[in-house]
Formats: C-alpha cells, sequence, structure tokens
C-alpha cells in the first residue's frame, strides 16, 4: 500500500479536524483554541507536544542518533467575514481564507502517517505547527525559541494549499528550483510638520504636503533605480491626516508594503526609503521616519534538496506531480510566506498542492471573503509529508 492509499484511509479524519479548524479560526500568535485542539489530537496519535511562545507546537517521531528532517504548518487565519456557503463557515468575523487550516489538517494526517512507521523512521521528523503567519511573526518567533534545534533540523520542507489554480485539484507542484516567493516587510512613515489654521499656511508646516511628495518620490526606486530584470512592488496601502477641512494638522502618517526578490535588494530598498523619506520631509521644514514592522525574507529553494525530493515524489503512487521546470517555467511569486525563515537557516523546499480550478467553482483566490479550498489537497498533502520525510531520512543516514 503506497502512502497516499493510507493517507485515503484516513480522510475521514484529516477532514474532520479540518472542517472544525474552519469553523474555529484564530488570529496572529494567540491562538488558544487551535493550539489546545493540536495539541489534543496529537497526544491522542500518541506524541508528546510542546510549546514553543504561547502557541507554537512542535512534536518529534522516530529516533535519536540520526538526522532530523522538519515538517511545517502554518494555524493562523485572517480577519475577513467569510461569505462562503459552506456548512462548516466561520461566524466569528475571522476566516480560514489562506488555507491554514488544511495545512494544520495535513500535517496531523501526516503525524498520524508517520506514527504508523515509527518503527521504519531512519532518524527524527519534526513537527512545526506555528502560528502568525499573515503578520510574519511566528516562525521568526519559533526559531527564536529553539525550533531548529534540540534535535537540530537538518532539512525541512513546507506545502501550501492554492485554489483558484489551473491545474486539477489534488496535484502537488514543484515551482521550479530557481523559484522564489518574495521578501516582506510593512512599514509605517511618520510625518511631523507643525499645525495652524488652513487659511495661514505660512504659519505652519504642511504634513500632508510632505506626505504627497514622499508618496511620489518613492515610486522612482523601482522607476529609477532598480535593474529592469530584477522586481519590486512597494504599496502605500493607507495615508492618513487631519480631522477637517480648515485645519492644517501637525502630523500624519503613511503606510505600506516593500516586496522584493533577493535579499540584497531588499536590503538596499529599505536604505533609499530611509534617505529620500528624512530628506524630503527636511526639504519641507518638517521631519519624518520610516518604522519597519513584520517582515521576512526572500522564500527560495536549495536546489540539491529539490532535486532529491523530486526524485522521491516520482515514486509516490497514486500522486500526480507537476514540475515547472519540466516544462521551461519558473513561479516569481510577488507574495511572501514567512517559511522563508527556516529556508533561510537550513536547506528548505517549499511545495505547492492544489485546491480547485475556477472550471471546477473554485473561483475565488486566498484572502478573499469567497474563498474555498478542495479538500482532495489534504491527503495528498498528508501523503507527501510522510512519504518525503521517511525517504530523506532512509537516504540520508
Amino acid at each position: 500500500m503506497s502512502m497516499y492509499d493510507e493517507a485515503l484511509s484516513i480522510k475521514e479524519t484529516i477532514l474532520e479536524n479540518r472542517r472544525h479548524l474552519h469553523q474555529n479560526p484564530e488570529l496572529g500568535l494567540e491562538l488558544p483554541k487551535t493550539a489546545a485542539f493540536v495539541e489534543e489530537k496529537l497526544r491522542e496519535m500518541g506524541y508528546e507536544p510542546r510549546r514553543i511562545g504561547a502557541c507554537g507546537i512542535v512534536a518529534t517521531v522516530g529516533k535519536s542518533g540520526g538526522k532530523c528532517f522538519l515538517l511545517r504548518a502554518d494555524m493562523d487565519a485572517l480577519p475577513v467575514e467569510e461569505l462562503t456557503d459552506l456548512d462548516f463557515k466561520s461566524t466569528n468575523g475571522n476566516m480560514h481564507a489562506c488555507g491554514h487550516d488544511c495545512h494544520t489538517a495535513n500535517l496531523l494526517g501526516a503525524a498520524q502517517l508517520l506514527k504508523n512507521h515509527e518503527s521504519e523512521l531512519q532518524g527524527m521528523v519534526k513537527l512545526m505547527f506555528q502560528p502568525a503567519e499573515e503578520t510574519m511573526d511566528g516562525s521568526k518567533m519559533m526559531i527564536e525559541g529553539g525550533v531548529l534545534e534540540n534535535p537540530k533540523v537538518d532539512a525541512a520542507m513546507g506545502i501550501h494549499v492554492f485554489t483558484n489554480m489551473p491545474i486539477p485539484a489534488g496535484t502537488i507542484v514543484m515551482t521550479g528550483a530557481d523559484s522564489r516567493f518574495a521578501a516582506v516587510d510593512w512599514f509605517t512613515i511618520k510625518i511631523t510638520g507643525r499645525g495652524c489654521h488652513g487659511a495661514q499656511p505660512n504659519n505652519g508646516v504642511d504634513p500632508l504636503n510632505v506626505m504627497a511628495h514622499i508618496h511620489l518620490a518613492l515610486q522612482a526606486i523601482n522607476a529609477r533605480e532598480m535593474d529592469p530584470s530584477d522586481n519590486i512592488v512597494l504599496t502605500i496601502g493607507q495615508m492618513h491626516g487631519g480631522s477637517t477641512s480648515n485645519i492644517i494638522p501637525s502630523d500624519a502618517f503613511m503606510s505600506g508594503t516593500i516586496r522584493t526578490m533577493k535579499n540584497e535588494t531588499r536590503t538596499m530598498v529599505k536604505e533609499r526609503m530611509n534617505a529620500i523619506v528624512s530628506s524630503i520631509a527636511s526639504a519641507f521644514n518638517a521631519t519624518a521616519c520610516v518604522e519597519y514592522g513584520s517582515g521576512c525574507p526572500v522564500l527560495f529553494h536549495n536546489k540539491a534538496l529539490y532535486a532529491e525530493l523530486k526524485g522521491y515524489m516520482k515514486e509516490l503512487d497514486g500522486v500526480n506531480l507537476v514540475d515547472l521546470d519540466d516544462q521551461g517555467e519558473c513561479m516569481q511569486n510577488m507574495g511572501s510566506e514567512d517559511f522563508a525563515y527556516i529556508a533561510n537557516q537550513v536547506p528548505s523546499v517549499f511545495f505547492i498542492a492544489t485546491a480547485g480550478t475556477p472550471a471546477e467553482g473554485y473561483c475565488y483566490p486566498q484572502h478573499h471573503p469567497k474563498a474555498i479550498f478542495h479538500e482532495s489537497a489534504l491527503p495528498v498533502s498528508a501523503a507527501t509529508y510522510a512519504h518525503l520525510a521517511m525517504e530523506w531520512l532512509k537516504n540520508n543516514p
């Protein structure tokens, strides 16, 4: 029996777990109900999970003394009001619109499969259930809490479900050895001027005028300072200042995100932003600064591990594999994933599991309040996790 056939034998349990998680979405680093549920299920399987931070969970299976392969799933949802017609839709104002309920259920399924084969494992598999992927805080927090140590992690993988894809549901997609997910940095620009009467602008320093000039000048980074073969997206998502029409306020702020495809470009863009913001503010007799919040580095594949895992995937009977390298393509995704923190520390590969095509009625992308995910992706992902972990350990004693 292939690992996929074994996953199909526990499919109903995987789906039941996913639907429970979908009905009870939680946000950020604080996921008390979700974490308790995951711990309960792991203990039922015979695991001894431990916490990192408030709600990060780690469990191990296998034997010590060999190498360690990490499997990761994220557990948090989005602050989105769900508008689907699912029987198990969320009603608490949050939604698993990115599929993290699927990811958590997938890894719980893999945990059961690995537990069933524990005596065959030639090393240790570490299961990482993280909070706060959406805010880019969870993976970093768990690394700082020691998730990559004791035992030391030698390689890692993650899987993300993607709905609204032009590839049949339940397909595992390898995005190309050179593919990347963008680094992201959230930022806020705070501008301080001097408030005054709207009829006497000469008595003040208008922060709204400064904000407008900064907004326009930042676009020149991409237009005039970037190599045309490189990619960045600098988005201003909000601009705020003032409270009425006839008063020039004393301060204002704007915020947004930077997405870059190279870690060195990420550093350069932030340096240029700092210089542009402070210089323009100074030119208008104001002050301004950039404050950086959450973010993550570029997510890239280890090419040797990519080739190795592709070989093992071809041996997983019953699962359809698509490697974009075979089609001469390569995904360069300006979206971001904080699994990048793992990938920047240990050799890693990140997979996609397709979860519905537009032709099948899966017409809305991730983060949309009507996004739905084809559940055939779940046993496929669980089997992929377990199979690749076992094969890697067997071939890397």
